[in-house]
């Protein structure tokens, strides 16, 4: 194995897998770098305490080896990855296959199903399909300690994150961001409007699901707007 491309960060059999496409650049650059360096520091740590931390070392930057930088379209913004065991695939919202569908993705399956009829609620859980059609998939909090929700908030995770959201507002034009719950919304500074279009709506958490997303119809929006840049639209499934 090639470690210079393959392995950015390896001690003690613990390893950061960078992505092996067009993002590995943008990770290697001086600020990401930096950042990478201090936030594998606390993770290096946490495993020496024998914690047990989500998701896996290989899948923490999942989302952007499924979603090239190139290929990029849309961006979906969560908050941290699920803290359950065997849930978190380095894909917001996403989980992994066999596990019980969590209530947030449940309630953008009921979305997905009022705006588009034809869309199968029994669909796989595992959102790999969307990220492969150029849905960026991200936490700004890309790793979790079991059974802590935003047990890792105090890393660096969210610099980076907001850093790499600044490039793709940058280097990128008329992307679709998706910006679910106020969360997400906050980052809207990070975003050059004249440049890309900006999708709101609430959370589909449970708590404020009926309070401004269910109805929203922000997928069938998104559709429009990839249609309107003369962008193939998404298949959400």
């Amino acid at each position: 194995m090639n470690s210079k491309n393959s392995l950015y960060f390896c001690k003690k059999n613990i390893m950061f897998h960078l992505p092996q496409n067009d993002w590995l650049s943008i990770f290697k650059m001086d600020k990401s770098s930096i950042l990478l360096r201090k936030i594998y520091k606390h993770y290096e740590f946490e495993i020496s305490l024998n914690r047990e931390i989500f998701p896996k070392e290989s899948n923490i930057f999942n989302a952007f080896n499924l979603c090239s930088f190139e290929n990029t379209k849309v961006v979906i913004l969560g908050q941290d990855p699920y803290h359950g065991k065997g849930e978190a695939n380095g894909l917001a919202f996403s989980v992994n296959e066999g596990i019980k569908i969590p209530p947030s993705l449940r309630n953008i399956f009921k979305e997905l199903k009022n705006e588009f009829p034809n869309f199968k609620l029994n669909r796989s859980a595992d959102l790999s399909d969307w990220a492969q059609q150029g849905v960026l998939l991200i936490n700004s909090v890309l790793t979790v300690e079991k059974d802590k929700p935003a047990s890792h908030k105090h890393y660096e995770w969210e610099l980076f994150t907001n850093f790499l959201i600044s490039i793709l507002s940058k280097e990128k034009k008329n992307l679709v961001f998706i910006l679910l719950g106020k969360y997400a919304q906050d980052k809207i500074n990070l975003i050059d409007p004249q440049k890309h279009i900006i999708l709101k709506a609430a959370h589909p958490s449970p708590f404020s699901a009926n309070r401004g997303f269910l109805g929203s119809n922000i997928f069938k929006d998104c559709n429009q707007s990839l249609e309107k840049l003369k962008y193939v639209p998404i298949y959400w499934g």
